[in-house]
């Protein structure tokens, strides 16, 4: 990766404190997962956490790469939360969870049901006060479970958590709509962080964009004529090199 983009910081401001991002802070303490983000990848990262007025160091976003999938920006549960209340025209929620109960649908607030009852799915509604009916949404549990740990756990909170995530999403796009939380990351179709940020850059067209320099390398490289015979390698002490800790 280039130097600049390692060390060169990017500062801005959330909830009145400064927030500074460089691509090595970014790469060493804001990844997740098993495989190396690219750089295309880092810039994508701070200039979402910049537009969303995030902040990684309180778990607000972070990356996550597994193998050579592309890598997902995911938005903690909480800041999705937080920033969606802010909106001065959210006026309340209900949710719950959807079971099949008696040979019939229905619909039960919260995330509890009888030992008897079939988990469905799960549902939102999110009131605007500029609107006269609520945003709902329904979701499949079979369609959105990802046989993850936290689902075979909790698989009720987990259904109920995700509707009112999408909910809060139809409700104010302008605030939410490229953010996904961990909840449902499988169902955003594996889509690289380059076509959500591309979006959000075109929506705030307006916002200040990240300029960092790349240094470009030169495929012309002068050839040597006489080239010099391989000089004999001294042994070296155990301790002259090394890893650096």
């Amino acid at each position: 990766m280039s130097n600049d983009l390692m060390t060169k910081s990017v500062e801005f401001e959330v909830n009145g404190e400064a927030v500074k991002l460089s691509g090595s802070t970014v790469k060493n303490y804001l990844v997740r997962g098993n495989a190396e983000v690219t750089e295309q990848e880092i810039v994508m990262f701070i200039n979402l956490c910049k537009y969303q007025k995030l902040n990684p160091f309180l778990n607000e976003a972070y990356l996550v790469k597994f193998g050579s999938n592309p890598a997902q920006i995911i938005v903690g549960k909480e800041a999705f939360m937080k920033r969606a209340e802010t909106n001065e025209k959210f006026d309340g929620l209900e949710a719950g969870i959807i079971v099949e109960r008696a040979g019939e649908m229905k619909d039960v607030e919260g995330a509890i049901k009888l030992p008897t009852d079939t988990l469905i799915g799960g549902w939102a509604k999110v009131y605007r006060s500029d609107r006269k009916s609520p945003i709902t949404v329904r979701l499949s549990y079979e369609e959105f479970n990802k046989n993850q740990a936290t689902w075979k756990q909790m698989p009720l909170n987990m259904i109920r958590k995700t509707a009112i995530v999408n909910a809060m999403r139809e409700a104010f796009p302008g605030n939410l709509g490229n953010l996904y939380t961990e909840e449902e990351t499988a169902q955003v179709g594996n889509a690289s962080p380059e076509e959500a940020v591309r979006k959000e850059v075109k929506e705030n067209a307006n916002s200040e964009i990240i300029d960092v320099e790349f240094e470009e390398v030169s495929d012309n490289k002068p050839q040597q004529k006489n080239p010099e015979p391989p000089k004999q390698q001294e042994k070296q002490s155990a301790f002259s090199s090394g890893p650096d800790f």
